[in-house]
């Protein structure tokens, strides 16, 4: 076991946490992530979460779909940084001889009957080969049929939760993450519904889906840490606590960007 703080921790550290973002022309770049100092990692203190409660309760449910569009469509957003804060230390990596399996999952946003946009999750069934029992958002890999890795995220949004392609508006996308422990290059697409759909989950793959207003993403009551053994190793891992659901991993990191781009474009909350 790796002892956090210890000299062959820190170069582990340095040799292991490694995270891809790639563009959907195939554009990489590699970066890598500071071990989080005093056990957080770059959570907001006390203080902070004080100075932003005010303004975060006078943003809920002000965040609407052109906010989302300018979020998605921001210049030079950098996204390695914005992703960091959710990434677990060390993050897995392996080197692998093959190309890593194209695929994509849709951040689906909803409005309720007070106009709140929410954020669609699974829990996926522990009896998959793949993340079991995890949450995640709707998605898989890319088939030989699909057109694009947006009509990947579309087709499997289909067949795992029951929410047709004509019900989805597409909002736009965010670069690809690489997955080191599935070797998976995924890439979120973001889409809309107008109102909340019926939800009708595939029971092979998914446990349960559930949804959070998309501006408690801002608030930082719901970012917490924890320590676990993953392959082998000490990991401290960021979450989200949604509705007592711990969101980690990949679909974390994926929300932390989509925080971070909601931050630029509402100032007052950066």
């Amino acid at each position: 076991m790796l002892r956090r703080g210890s000299r062959i921790f820190e170069v582990a550290s340095a040799l292991c946490q490694l995270v891809i973002v790639r563009g959907r022309a195939g554009r990489s770049s590699l970066f890598t992530i500071d071990p989080p100092r005093d056990g957080r990692a770059g959570y907001s203190d006390g203080q902070t979460l004080q100075k932003e409660r005010p303004l975060l309760t006078r943003m809920a449910g002000l965040i609407n779909l052109a906010h989302v569009r300018r979020a998605l469509a921001l210049r030079d957003f950098d996204a390695t940084r914005a992703r960091k804060r959710m990434s677990p230390v060390p993050r897995g990596w392996q080197k692998r001889e093959s190309a890593p399996t194209q695929a994509a999952v849709m951040v689906l946003l909803y409005q309720d009957r007070e106009e709140r946009l929410h954020v669609v999750l699974t829990l996926r069934h522990a009896g998959l080969r793949g993340h079991s029992g995890q949450v995640s958002f709707p998605g898989g890999r890319q088939d030989p049929q699909d057109r694009s890795l947006t009509d990947t995220a579309i087709r499997e949004t289909g067949e795992e939760i029951g929410i047709c392609r004509e019900a989805i508006r597409v909002l736009g996308d965010m670069p690809g993450l690489y997955i080191p422990t599935s070797h998976h290059d995924v890439y979120p697409t973001v889409g809309y519904c107008r109102t909340q759909p019926r939800f009708r989950p595939n029971p092979q793959e998914v446990v349960e889906v559930f949804s959070f207003a998309l501006d408690d993403l801002l608030h930082p009551r719901f970012r917490r840490e924890e320590r676990r053994m993953i392959g082998g190793y000490d990991v401290w891992v960021p979450y989200y606590d949604v509705g007592g659901h711990k969101v980690w991993g990949a679909t974390a990191i994926m929300l932390s960007e989509l925080e971070e781009r909601l931050r630029q474009v509402l100032p007052e909350l950066g």
